[in-house]
């Protein structure tokens, strides 16, 4: 890994630019010859191949075993995106889209659905829509009262006065006194919380921690994670364009996409990484196996995240391949994140 830049001389980090550009492009290893001749550069091939050999040791090029070319590495795309990329700003006829179609006086579940969609068909990738989280049921208070045949009534109080009935099966018949020592300790450790986050830190804890924990926690913990479930049509983020993946993939890639398409199904992962740069500031990007996630190995995420009224509301972004152009996503995918911001704003 190169730990710092400056270690790579001009002409190597020229000849790496313009691989990594030229693989983007045409989706094939590099040769030597053709780095020559797309640089310029008055060298022979052989002192072309000492330096791509130089740029194979620090990993951030790999030769394919069917190919005397080289490919980009992970590493070798991060170095190109942090030092070498040159951002190209979206086209004025992209700006003008993303601005008539991210309407203010939409309903906010349409203006999320449109913001994934023309981010999908504007960048020709899978876009990431997280919901703002105000869209999220966030947790003020929560009751329980027995009903017969180990059932609960939940009364859940969320956002500013909305209330929420709801029945759940538990494993055996609690007191009222039990129950309103689950709800106390609930409402103490968790009132302010989106239910998703409360859910997920309460599983979390359930696990870390089993072995301590007294009766009227585990109690507690197996009624959030009933209550507290989200509905499967309420969804967390929206997700547009997968079938741009599937035209781009590769016979060989086939499986990972699958694999991707099944990480968008299950929502956890995602939303982990989603939340992570809801915390973040400005773009980030992950590329490869930077994300921690083996179905994303062969994949780059770009997000950006969307204020309301000058607060982080949500988070958006792309899904694509590695090989995919940085110059032109990145400046897409903030702007988007921006223009969906101001329309939240205006509302």
């Amino acid at each position: 890994m190169v730990s710092n830049p400056a270690v790579i001389g001009d002409r190597a980090r020229q000849l790496l630019r313009v691989l990594v550009e030229r693989y983007i492009s045409e989706g094939q290893p590099v040769s030597s010859r053709a780095l020559a001749r797309d640089t310029g550069f008055e060298l022979s091939p052989a002192t072309i191949r000492n330096v791509m050999a130089d740029l194979e040791d620090m990993g951030l090029i790999t030769s394919p075993h069917t190919s005397a070319g080289r490919i980009p590495t992970a590493q070798g795309y991060r170095f190109f995106v942090d030092s070498l990329l040159t951002m190209q700003p979206p086209a004025s006829g992209e700006v003008r889209r993303l601005q008539s179609e991210l309407d203010p006086d939409k309903d906010i579940g349409d203006l999320m659905e449109t913001a994934s969609n023309v981010l999908s068909e504007v960048s020709k990738l899978a876009s990431l829509v997280l919901l703002p989280r105000r869209l999220q049921p966030v947790l003020r208070q929560v009751e329980f009262l027995p009903l017969s045949e180990n059932r609960v009534l939940v009364i859940l109080v969320t956002n500013e006065r909305e209330v929420q009935n709801r029945i759940i099966h538990t494993a055996r018949q609690y007191s009222p006194s039990e129950l309103q020592q689950a709800a106390n300790y609930l409402n103490s450790l968790c009132a302010g919380q989106d239910l998703h986050t409360v859910r997920e830190t309460l599983l979390k804890e359930l696990q870390e921690t089993r072995e301590r924990m007294n009766d009227m926690m585990r109690l507690a913990i197996e009624m959030a994670d009933k209550a507290f479930a989200v509905p499967e049509s309420e969804p967390d983020y929206v997700v547009k364009g997968q079938a741009h993946l599937l035209s781009r993939a590769e016979t060989d890639s086939v499986e990972k996409l699958r694999q991707l398409f099944e990480v968008f199904n299950q929502k956890r992962d995602i939303l982990h990484l989603l939340d992570q740069c809801l915390h973040a500031k400005g773009v980030q990007i992950f590329i490869g196996a930077e994300s921690g996630y083996d179905a994303l190995e062969d994949y780059s995420l770009i997000t950006a995240p969307y204020e309301a009224g000058g607060q982080v509301a949500g988070v958006l972004g792309v899904v694509g391949p590695t090989r995919m152009g940085y110059e032109r996503v990145i400046p897409l995918v903030d702007i988007t994140a921006r223009l969906l911001g101001a329309a939240l704003t205006q509302r």
